[in-house]
């Protein structure tokens, strides 16, 4: 539901901190931490700052998490978040540190423009072709790395949302559209084959606890 571009955006707002809720409790913020680590820790023995993209950046927590993994670790991350409205955009800008309104399969950066380049559960919002295309932008536009997290496809994953959303309190439309996320997700096994497909390029796919599943491949030193 909340992929119409005729859903009210104060709908979508509420819908985004559910999703902030479900990657806190859910391990979606985890999931991406755990592929983000060996980034930063090789940015730390070089000397050297990274930037992040993350494409459908929602309410910015997961960069904030990014961010303060980063510190951590004595990184420092220049984060951009970016979405599809100017609403969306506008609403994560503390968050993300820099925020932008766009089309995620027609950047507007130059190749090799970010260090990093990710997508936290928006993979599965498209259909196959404009899947492709995605991981190709993200690809191009990456100097070092891109990174995908998004939703395992299970049984106990659908069963999980549902009654999670009852107890988080979740909007009807988050309950629902999480239901789909779901049923739309990927095995290790075709997330990376969708990646060979789109960029040529044969992942190493890891399952991730929460029903995750993340990836992470190199697009230069």
């Amino acid at each position: 539901m909340l992929d119409d571009p005729s859903t009210d955006a104060a709908l979508s707002l509420r819908a985004l901190q559910d999703v902030a809720t479900a990657n806190r409790w859910f391990g979606g913020t985890l999931a991406v931490l755990a592929e983000l680590r060996p980034l930063l820790r090789e940015a730390k023995a070089r000397g050297e700052s990274l930037t992040l993209l993350d494409l459908g950046s929602g309410a910015g927590d997961v960069l904030v998490a990014a961010r303060r993994l980063a510190t951590r670790m004595g990184v420092q991350l220049h984060t951009i978040g970016l979405e599809r409205t100017f609403p969306l955009a506008h609403a994560g800008r503390g968050a993300c540190g820099l925020s932008l309104a766009a089309d995620a399969l027609t950047l507007p950066f130059a190749n090799g423009a970010v260090d990093v380049v990710m997508c936290s559960q928006v993979l599965h919002h498209f259909e196959e072709d404009e899947a492709r295309q995605l991981l190709r932008e993200m690809h191009r536009v990456s100097r070092r790395a891109v990174l995908i997290a998004d939703l395992r496809r299970a049984w106990g994953a659908l069963a999980g949302v549902w009654l999670g959303s009852f107890l988080l309190g979740f909007h009807p439309v988050s309950r629902h559209d999480g239901v789909v996320s779901v049923r739309r997700g990927f095995r290790a096994a075709e997330l990376a084959s969708l990646v060979d497909r789109a960029v040529a390029v044969q992942p190493v796919v890891h399952d991730r606890l929460g029903f995750r599943v993340t990836t992470c491949w190199r697009t230069g030193p």
